[in-house]
């Protein structure tokens, strides 16, 4: 065992973290891509990205934007002496010199939640800073609540009649073939079933033949301690160490939405167990294990709680990355012939050759989750981790840039280390901002041999991806929603944008709410209308809206995409569409306020009305996304704070990268309202990465506790730009 853990320092198991739930049919198409660049390893550096045809759910109907910037030029003058309302405000003097310095600051603070400090504007009052942060996070609590919902409700029964079918149909086949070729096959099958079975409940039968190694392997899940080899998967094979496949035991420590919850924490077990094991390709036995589950899934009514699990997931996140029974059912069929049976296949020598050689030729996958040894012990990778998985995680964008950029696609840096851990900027530099891209290279994160050149290709790759592949599904959605904060704001914007300071908030939004999105999906890879109070007469306190109408529009789009395709399969209640319906009205408000600004056309009464009450509208959505769990009053905000945490890859050596958001801290912009220049204040995200052991994957609770008591990692030295001390 030791000997395996050292040798483990060189492995890649890429966490591959997908979306949610809801539907789309066409799971199974592919988009062919130009230009797929090689390694030398002779993998694709930009893989065809699936497309799941989210149209065949709901359409993506892009919102159109309409302005010029012509915001006349300012600068804030020392002491603010041209703000008019400067003496509302009491800033520490460094939170005050970025403030003159950059036309805005971000300082910390401890607020829960957003709409507790825009209420708290609202009764001071002062003016409202409407921020991108606080609407992509209202996004976020919707998508966790939906999903959360539906898991309970749709996909709990839907995958206990799935497992509840298969064990007996893999019994029925272990005693048609007992006694030959296949029987160790169809015992695994067993067992495989067998413990899905019992992690959704307890008192499930096992079958005789294997009690032992399902104990083995319930041992080990309920341990979630290491990394070790799988006692089931090779059962009845005599592999050595580094043949036999290796299952990461922590990946089934529930956390995300389902840590505390009895039901999810069941569900959420077993489908990372239906969506980690991988029947190999290389191992004729696996094999016919994957066959074997093909064709019971093929019986009868088998494979309908399946297809109502997968298809609603590729409308969330898009299809698995690895093999599925989709391909090996077609396969089977154009080998042996529509409606050839058990006998006919566990007989015939030669087609089985043919299916095994056509099955090489299948699309391997683009992401790597399974543990493996150095590059120098098994060098040909595609070969360790191609194979069938029952229940496949899924394939993303983003952890496909993340595969591209570590070890084994990078080499070591000039220090002789490798990049066993990939950075969240990563991520944004790929999808087209210089500004990451300097701060990973001032950070030595470029010095890797192969990293600018793959980081190249991985962008040259998504520069050419169209709008249809961007709005597949509404993963990749949110990505497409998250890029327009990527650009950098020119002349026409006002002051406080146009500077390398906000730049750098923006890719602190960005990567805020890709960890909403992470934290949301975190199973699927491969988350009354309330009082709004009133405020003091007298005092102006007309706000501003953060002018971004591209990522309002994009927003727009998505959530009315997500009610429409929810509705489409009958996954939504009639309270929570018109929730759905009131955000999307909501984010083109903030569009046409955007626009306005930027134009230089006054607002309207009821628009700066829009703005004071934003707060109310804030909570609303929090206590609708809450109220599954009875949430139905603000004095639940301690126990369910927007504070958040997922890991989103693993070094086997023994660390995960965790990315959390924390409290939410304030951020004051100097803004243009009506010829003269005010402060306004707002929320923005605080995030946090770090690395931590594996075998302690961080739950919300404890990360709330680690907040809670001040024992949080530093935040990023590059935001010291804009974040005050």
């Amino acid at each position: 065992m030791q000997r395996f853990k050292t040798i483990c320092l060189g492995v890649i198991c890429m966490l591959l973290l997908a979306g949610a739930l809801t539907g789309a049919a066409g799971c199974s198409g592919g988009l062919e891509q130009p230009g797929q660049d090689q390694t030398g390893t002779g993998e694709r550096i930009a893989p065809p990205a699936p497309v799941a045809l989210a149209m065949d759910f709901a359409r993506y109907q892009e919102v159109p934007v309409d302005y010029l910037p012509a915001v006349e030029p300012y600068t804030v003058e020392p002491g603010l002496a041209n703000v008019t309302n400067r003496d509302m405000f009491f800033l520490p003097p460094e939170a005050e010199r970025l403030l003159e310095k950059n036309g805005f600051v971000v300082v910390p603070n401890y607020y829960r939640e957003f709409f507790m400090l825009y209420e708290i504007n609202r009764y001071e009052p002062v003016p409202s800073f409407i921020t991108t942060d606080s609407m992509l996070h209202n996004y976020h609590l919707f998508f966790n609540y939906l999903l959360r919902v539906t898991e309970k409700e749709k996909l709990v029964p839907e995958l206990k009649e799935l497992s509840a079918a298969m064990l007996p149909a893999s019994e029925a086949q272990y005693e048609a073939l007992r006694g030959t070729d296949w029987e160790n096959a169809a015992k695994r099958n067993m067992g495989f079933f067998a413990v899905a079975s019992r992690l959704m409940d307890e008192n499930s039968p096992v079958p005789g033949p294997v009690q032992e190694v399902v104990a083995e392997e319930l041992k080990l899940i309920e341990s979630r301690s290491r990394i070790e080899v799988s006692p089931l998967m090779n059962m009845g094979q005599d592999l050595d160490e580094f043949d036999a496949l290796k299952e990461d035991y922590t990946q089934y420590i529930p956390r995300g939405h389902y840590d505390g919850d009895e039901m999810l924490e069941a569900y959420f077990k077993t489908m990372m167990w239906y969506g980690r094991l991988t029947f190999r390709l290389q191992s004729e036995d696996e094999t016919r294990s994957a066959v074997l589950i093909t064709l019971a899934l093929a019986e009868g009514d088998n494979s309908v709680p399946w297809d109502k699990i997968y298809q609603p997931s590729c409308f969330f996140v898009g299809r698995s990355d690895d093999l599925s029974y989709l391909e090996y059912r077609a396969l089977l069929e154009d080998i042996y012939g529509s409606g050839a049976g058990l006998e006919e296949i566990t007989a015939s020598g030669e087609k089985w050759e043919t299916f095994m050689k056509a099955a090489a030729e299948l699309d391997p996958p683009q992401i790597n989750s399974i543990p493996i040894f150095d590059a120098d012990i098994q060098p040909d990778r595609q070969q360790e981790i191609m194979g069938f998985r029952f229940m496949g995680q899924r394939f993303t964008l983003d952890a496909s840039i993340f595969q591209r950029l570590i070890y084994r696609e990078v080499g070591e840096n000039s220090q002789g280390e490798r990049r066993m851990l990939p950075r969240a900027l990563d991520v944004p530099a790929a999808m087209g901002s210089q500004e990451a891209y300097t701060i990973l290279e001032d950070e030595s994160e470029t010095d890797y041999s192969g990293y600018p050149e793959n980081m190249e290709k991985m962008r040259d790759f998504i520069s050419t991806l169209d709008k249809d592949t961007w709005v597949q599904n509404l993963y990749w959605g949110w990505l497409y929603t998250l890029d327009s904060l990527l650009g950098e704001r020119g002349e026409g914007y006002p002051s406080f944008m146009q500077n390398t300071a906000w730049t750098r908030k923006n890719l602190n939004t960005f990567l805020s709410s890709w960890t909403e999105l992470k934290h949301d999906t975190v199973l699927y890879a491969k988350q009354v209308y309330a009082e709004m109070g009133g405020g003091m007469e007298g005092v102006d306190d007309r706000g501003y809206v953060e002018p971004n109408p591209q990522l309002y529009a994009r927003l727009a789009a998505l959530v009315k995409m997500t009610r429409e395709g929810l509705d489409s399969r009958d996954l939504l209640e009639m309270r929570d569409y018109e929730s759905l319906e009131r955000l999307e009205q909501l984010a083109l408000f903030l569009k046409e306020i955007s626009e306005k600004q930027l134009s230089g056309v006054p607002l309207t009464d009821e628009e700066y009305d829009l703005i004071r009450s934003y707060g109310g509208q804030l909570e609303h959505f929090w206590l609708e996304a809450l109220r599954d769990k009875g949430v139905d009053h603000r004095s639940a905000i301690f126990d369910n704070p927007a504070a958040l945490v997922v890991d989103v890859a693993t070094d086997p050596g023994g660390q995960v990268l965790q990315q959390a958001t924390g409290h939410i801290f304030e951020v004051y912009a100097v803004v243009p309202v009506e010829g003269s220049l005010r402060i306004a204040r707002g929320g923005v995200f605080s995030h946090y990465e770090f690395a931590w052991p594996m075998q302690d994957r961080l739950t919300n609770k404890k990360w709330h506790e680690l907040l809670d008591t001040d024992q949080v990692p530093p935040l990023a030295r590059w935001t010291e730009d804009f974040i005050a001390p």
